[in-house]
C-alpha cells in the first residue's frame, strides 16, 4: 500500500493505532464499572419494597393522623417517591392539595384491580409501568411501583392498600447513553488526534521533502541546490548542513570539472594519440587523435577479418553493423600482443607498429590499482615520416657510397700507374690522365646532382618564375641536342602546336635541366638509326589548362616490375649497365621530379621492353596559387 511506503502514514498509523488501544481498553473498563457501579432494576424494586412496607406500618399506626402522610409524602419527595393509599372499593383516598401529585397518577397507572385484590388479600406485589408525567403531550417516563397491604390500628384488618412508586431508570439505558457518549468522545479524539498528528507530521516531513527533492537536483547535477532553513530544531540543523554539504560538492565538483578540463584540452592539443583500455582490452578515455586511430584500425582489422564473400552476404547488415560498434570499443588487433605484454607483466613497454603503409611508436604503461593492474595506458605517434628519412638517410648513405666507390678506385688505380712510370709512352700517360679526368667529372656531376636535390627535397630549392614560350623553348633545346644525336647516328624530330603556349610561372632553366636528363637518358639508351621524338601540345591537368611535353624514344625500354621505381634515387632499371659505361648518376629522374613538382606539375613513364619509352612532363600554363 502506498500509505505505508510514507513516513507520515506510518507515524499517522502508529500514533492512531495507539489511540484506538486506549480507547478500547478504557471503554471496556468504563462498561465494567457502569456493570458494577450502577444499582439494577430488581435491586431498586426491593429497596422500594422494603420501604413500602415500613411506610404502610406507619400509615397503619397514624391513620388519624393527616400531618403523618403529609410529612412521609415530603420525605419521600426527596428520592422522587409518592405514596397514596387505595381502600378495598378501590377508591384512592385525596391527599392534601400540596400533596397530590398533580392527580396524574392513579393506581390502575401501576397496577390493575385484580392485582390490587392480592394486595388486599395479604400479598405484596411491585410492578414497572410507563406513566404519564404530565399531559398526554407530555414525554413519558418510567416508574418502579409496590403495593404493600394496610392494615388497621389493630394490625389485624387489611383495609386498603398503599401503593408507593418512584421515578427510574434502567440500567442499560444508562450504560447506553453512557456508551453513546463514550463513542462520541471517542469519534472526536480520533479525528482531532488525525489532525494534530497530519499538522505535525507536515511540520517534520515538509523540510525532509524539501531535502528529498533538493537532493534529487543535485543527483541531476544542479549542484547549486540549497534548502531554505525555517526553524532552530534538529531539521534546520539538518538543513544547515545539507547546504555546507552542497556548497562543499559544487566546489569539489567545480575543482574537479577544472581538472577534468585541464586534462582534456592537454590531450586534444596533443599530436601524439592518447588511449587507456581497462583490464578487459575496452576503451575508457581517449583524445580525438587516439578515438580516430581506434576506429580506423578496427574497421581495417574488420574488413581484413580473412571472411569470404559468401559469409559476408550471408551475414545480415544489422548483425555487422553491431559487431562492428562493438569492435570500436575494443583494442586494436594489431596493439593485442603488447597490450597482454603489459598487463601481464606489469610494466611499460614501448614498440614499433607497421599498419598498412605506416609506421606508429607505441609506448605502453600500467595503470594500478592498489597492487593489481586496472588497465594500460597507451600513447601513439605517427613515425612514418622519421622512418622513411632515416631509412633514405641509410639508403643514401650506401648509394653513395657505392657511386662513389667506383671513380674513387679508377682514380686511384691510374693516379698509382702514373706514380708508378707503368706507362712508358706519352700516348699512355694521356690517355691514363684523360681516364682520371673522366672520373673526376663524374663525381663532380655526381656531387652537384646531390646538392641539387638535397636542397630540392628540403624545399631550399630558388626557383626564378617568368612568362616562358614553350615553342621558342622547344626549339631551343632541340637544336641543342640535334648534333649530339646525329653524332650517335639518332634522328630527333620536334612537334610544336600551331597554336601560342605560354607558361605564365616557369623557371626557363630548371625545365632546360628537366629536358636535359631526359633527353641524354634517351640519346644513351637509343641505338643508333632509331628516332627521338619530342612534341609539345596543350592538354587538361587538374580542371586546368596544361602543357604537355612528351619525349618519345626508340630503346630498350624499362621492365615494368622497374617502371614504379624509376624517379627514385640511384635506382637502376638496367641491372647489367654500370654507371662507367651508361655514364649516368643515377640521380637524373629524382631531379626531374622533383622540378615539376616544384612547378605544381606531373610527370609520367610509360615503356615496355623493346619497344622504347615516353616520358610526359605536364606543367599548368597558370599554376594555383599556394
Amino acid at each position: 500500500m502506498f500509505i505505508l511506503k510514507s513516513v507520515v502514514g506510518k507515524l499517522w498509523l502508529t500514533i492512531i493505532g495507539l489511540v484506538a488501544v486506549i480507547l478500547i481498553v478504557l471503554g471496556l473498563f468504563l462498561g465494567q464499572y457502569i456493570a458494577t457501579s450502577f444499582p439494577k432494576s430488581q435491586d431498586q424494586t426491593e429497596s422500594l419494597r422494603k420501604l413500602g412496607m415500613k411506610v404502610a406500618s406507619g400509615i397503619s399506626i397514624h391513620m388519624e393522623d393527616g400531618r403523618y402522610l403529609t410529612l412521609v409524602n415530603d420525605l419521600l419527595s426527596a428520592q422522587e417517591a409518592t405514596v397514596f393509599i387505595v381502600d378495598t372499593e378501590f377508591k384512592q383516598l385525596e391527599m392534601s392539595p400540596e400533596n397530590i401529585n398533580n392527580g396524574d397518577l392513579h393506581y390502575n397507572d401501576f397496577f390493575t384491580k385484580q392485582a390490587l385484590q392480592k394486595v388486599f388479600a395479604g400479598e405484596t406485589i411491585d410492578n414497572q409501568v410507563v406513566g404519564k408525567t404530565g399531559t398526554k403531550q407530555r414525554t413519558n417516563s418510567l416508574y418502579s411501583a409496590v403495593a404493600v397491604p394496610l392494615m388497621d390500628s389493630s394490625q389485624k384488618n387489611i383495609i386498603g392498600a398503599a401503593v408507593l412508586y418512584q421515578s427510574t431508570q434502567s440500567v442499560e439505558a444508562t450504560q447506553a447513553y453512557v456508551m453513546r457518549l463514550f463513542v462520541y468522545v471517542g469519534v472526536i479524539g480520533f479525528l482531532m488526534t488525525t489532525f494534530f498528528s497530519f499538522f505535525l507530521f507536515t511540520q517534520i516531513t515538509q523540510p525532509l521533502l524539501r531535502l528529498k527533492k533538493a537532493a534529487d537536483l543535485i543527483s541531476h547535477g544542479e549542484y547549486g541546490t540549497r534548502v531554505p532553513v525555517t526553524s532552530t530544531d534538529e531539521i534546520g540543523e539538518l538543513g544547515k548542513t545539507f547546504n555546507r554539504m552542497g556548497e562543499e560538492l559544487s566546489d569539489t565538483i567545480k575543482a574537479l570539472n577544472h581538472e577534468k578540463e585541464h586534462l582534456s584540452s592537454v590531450l586534444r592539443s596533443m599530436t601524439d594519440a592518447v588511449v587507456t583500455f581497462n583490464a578487459d582490452g575496452e576503451v575508457i578515455l581517449t583524445n580525438p587523435q587516439g578515438e580516430k586511430i581506434v576506429k580506423e584500425w578496427n574497421q581495417i582489422h574488420w574488413e581484413d577479418e580473412g571472411e569470404s564473400e559468401a559469409d559476408k552476404s550471408n551475414r545480415s547488415l544489422q548483425e555487422s553493423q553491431a559487431l562492428q560498434e562493438i569492435r570500436l570499443e575494443t583494442i586494436p588487433e594489431p596493439m593485442k600482443m603488447l597490450f597482454d605484454s603489459v598487463t601481464s607483466g606489469a610494466q611499460e613497454m614501448a614498440t614499433n607498429l607497421h599498419v598498412q603503409n605506416e609506421v606508429w611508436s607505441v609506448v605502453m604503461a600500467p595503470l594500478y590499482s592498489r597492487d593489481a593492474v586496472r588497465g594500460v595506458v597507451a600513447v601513439l605517434r605517427n613515425v612514418t615520416e622519421e622512418f622513411r628519412l632515416d631509412k633514405v638517410r641509410k639508403d643514401f648513405v650506401a648509394n653513395v657510397s657505392h657511386e662513389l666507390r667506383t671513380p674513387l678506385s679508377m682514380l686511384q688505380g691510374y693516379s698509382e700507374a702514373l706514380l708508378d712510370d707503368i706507362a712508358g709512352t706519352p700516348e699512355e700517360r694521356r690517355e691514363l690522365a684523360q681516364v682520371i679526368h673522366d672520373e673526376s667529372l663524374r663525381m663532380g656531376r655526381l656531387v652537384r646532382d646531390l646538392l641539387d636535390l638535397a636542397r630540392m627535397e628540403t624545399g631550399n630549392m630558388e626557383l626564378h618564375f617568368r612568362q616562358v614560350d614553350v615553342g621558342s623553348f622547344m626549339k631551343r633545346v632541340h637544336r641543342k641536342f640535334a648534333v649530339l644525336s646525329k653524332d650517335q647516328g639518332i634522328t630527333m624530330t620536334c612537334e610544336l602546336p600551331e597554336q601560342e603556349l605560354i607558361l605564365e610561372q616557369a623557371d626557363e632553366d630548371r625545365l632546360e635541366q628537366v629536358m636535359t636528363n631526359l633527353l641524354d637518358n634517351a640519346i644513351r639508351h637509343t641505338p643508333e638509326n632509331a628516332e627521338i621524338r619530342i612534341r609539345a601540345d596543350r592538354t587538361t591537368y587538374k580542371g586546368e589548362e596544361a602543357a604537355l611535353i612528351e619525349i618519345s624514344d626508340q630503346g630498350y625500354g624499362i621492365p615494368a616490375s622497374d617502371l614504379p621505381f624509376i624517379f627514385e634515387r640511384f635506382y637502376k632499371a638496367d641491372k647489367a649497365r654500370t654507371r662507367a659505361n651508361s655514364g649516368g648518376t643515377g640521380l637524373g629522374l629524382s631531379i626531374v621530379r622533383n622540378i615539376i613538382e616544384a612547378h605544381q606539375g606531373a610527370v609520367q613513364a610509360k615503356s615496355a621492353v623493346g619497344q622504347g619509352t615516353t616520358f610526359s612532363v605536364i606543367v599548368p600554363l597558370k599554376p594555383p596559387k599556394t
